[in-house]
């Protein structure tokens, strides 16, 4: 990477703005655009001490002149972290809107809830577009991101409008909400352990911090693995124990196992923990309700039961409830049954861009009646919606045993580890009646519990 003469430069720290055209004007390699003012921007918090670029916290310097500073090697080594990063626009996270107003951030002008805060910005502002073209309206990064500029919006039922983005955009801010945390948390730590002696100045305070550690994150454990410290034990008991969230986030991500863990996977059924997740793990297990008993089969399904298929197999098995009645949840079921049951079913159209292509028809969609407490009345009804020639409507009907026996010899097939661990005998105690469905659709889930 070439050098640039950088105005204001003093030694190895520079100055905001000349930060600000740095980040801009490095060379970008990668997918994900940088924003113009990831320094001076009111989303930054370059006067609090610290900025976020990428998935990295960068501590900050004021000089006796009053003037704040930067190190130039964190802001490159930033840059090149963040050329690294490939984005897939085929594989999208809905970030909102969800139902119920936004959530303020907890603390105020901290990337915190970055959900939130695009939400709040885009609701203000009347969208995407508006967003764009309203200049001075507000911030435009997150973690000197520029993340309009690779904002999808799409038409959900016909009318409502709902906002993405690509699942590598949000890998790279979740983490960065979490080194932000827990920079915060040693901050606060440092604050409280110095409260009786004299206070050192804010530059002792942060070169302290830079200079015992490369990425100064601040002197809090390393993430560990998870190696099944929840196994067989209930969200609703965990959820209200006092200081569940600060051990999750000491963890990976028990699915990708490389982003930091924000949230406790559950079963809705039975209501034993999974394990701890990332925000973008969970937001694809996630089934895409459109009511309470109707999913729609979303493309990510390729990967959870395809490409993908024995581990997250394993995953939804690490429930004991699901894991000894060999079957999933009844919402993954129903996304199995039309997705991989009902493959063979599903009609398939003329490609528009290769006269000799065909591809799949509209948009898969399944939706019950009943539940999983009485199997002999649970009916599967699998529909194609969107068909180009609407001539497409229900292709199947299928009965709730009927889905679950399917399930369990796929399963045998597909990921014959995970059947081989599952079956009644595998766990004593279970409850003769699980829990009913329970549909956690008012938030998405974007809260920690």
């Amino acid at each position: 990477m070439s050098e640039r003469v950088i105005p204001g430069r003093t030694g190895d720290l520079i100055a905001l703005g000349a930060a600000d055209a740095l980040w801009a004007g490095l060379p970008t390699d990668g997918t994900v655009p940088r924003a113009s003012a990831a320094f001076t921007c009111s989303s930054a918090n370059a006067r609090a001490g610290y900025v976020l670029l990428g998935g990295r916290v960068v501590a900050t310097l004021k000089a006796g002149d009053g003037q704040w500073s930067v190190p130039e090697t964190e802001v490159r080594r930033a840059a090149l972290e963040l050329n690294a990063v490939e984005i897939d626009y085929q594989d999208l996270v809905r970030i909102g809107p969800f139902r119920g107003a936004p959530k303020k951030e907890r603390i105020e002008g901290t990337l915190l809830q970055w959900r939130q805060r695009i939400t709040r910005i885009l609701q203000e502002l009347g969208g995407p577009e508006q967003a764009a073209q309203c200049e001075g309206a507000g911030p435009c990064h997150l973690a000197g991101i520029d993340w309009q500029r690779i904002l999808v919006e799409q038409t959900r039922d016909q009318t409502e409008q709902t906002w993405w983005l690509p699942r590598a955009a949000v890998r790279v801010l979740d983490a960065a909400e979490h080194a932000e945390t827990r920079w915060l948390q040693t901050a606060r730590t440092h604050q409280i352990s110095t409260a009786v002696t004299e206070p050192p100045s804010h530059n002792q305070k942060v070169l302290a911090t830079y200079g015992r550690q490369e990425n100064p994150d601040g002197p809090t454990a390393p993430m560990r693995p998870y190696n099944g410290e929840l196994q067989g034990q209930l969200y609703s008991v965990l959820s209200r124990k006092p200081g569940t969230s600060r051990k999750v986030a000491g963890w990976t991500c028990a699915i990708c196992r490389t982003a930091p863990a924000a949230v406790l996977d559950h079963c809705h059924e039975h209501d034993y923990v999974r394990a701890p997740a990332c925000h973008s793990c969970n937001a694809q297990e996630r089934p895409d309700h459109l009511y309470s008993n109707d999913i729609r089969v979303a493309s990510r399904y390729t990967r959870l039961l395809d490409t993908h298929a024995a581990d997250w197999l394993r995953h939804w098995h690490r429930c004991p409830g699901c894991r000894a009645r060999i079957t999933l949840p009844l919402p993954h079921l129903a996304a199995w049954t039309a997705h991989v049951g009902c493959r063979s079913l599903r009609p398939t159209h003329h490609d528009a861009h290769n006269s000799r292509a065909r591809k799949p028809c509209g948009v898969l969609r399944v939706s019950w009646t009943g539940s999983q407490n009485a199997p002999r009345s649970c009916l599967l009804t699998v529909t194609v919606d969107f068909c180009p020639s609407g001539e497409h409507r229900v292709l199947a009907q299928v009965p709730y045993r009927e889905a679950a026996k399917q399930f369990r010899i796929w399963l045998a097939e597909t990921a014959p580890a995970v059947a081989a661990e599952a079956g009644p005998d595998r766990l004593d105690g279970l409850p003769d009646q699980s829990r009913p469905v329970i549909v956690d659709t008012s938030s998405e889930g974007l809260a920690l519990f």
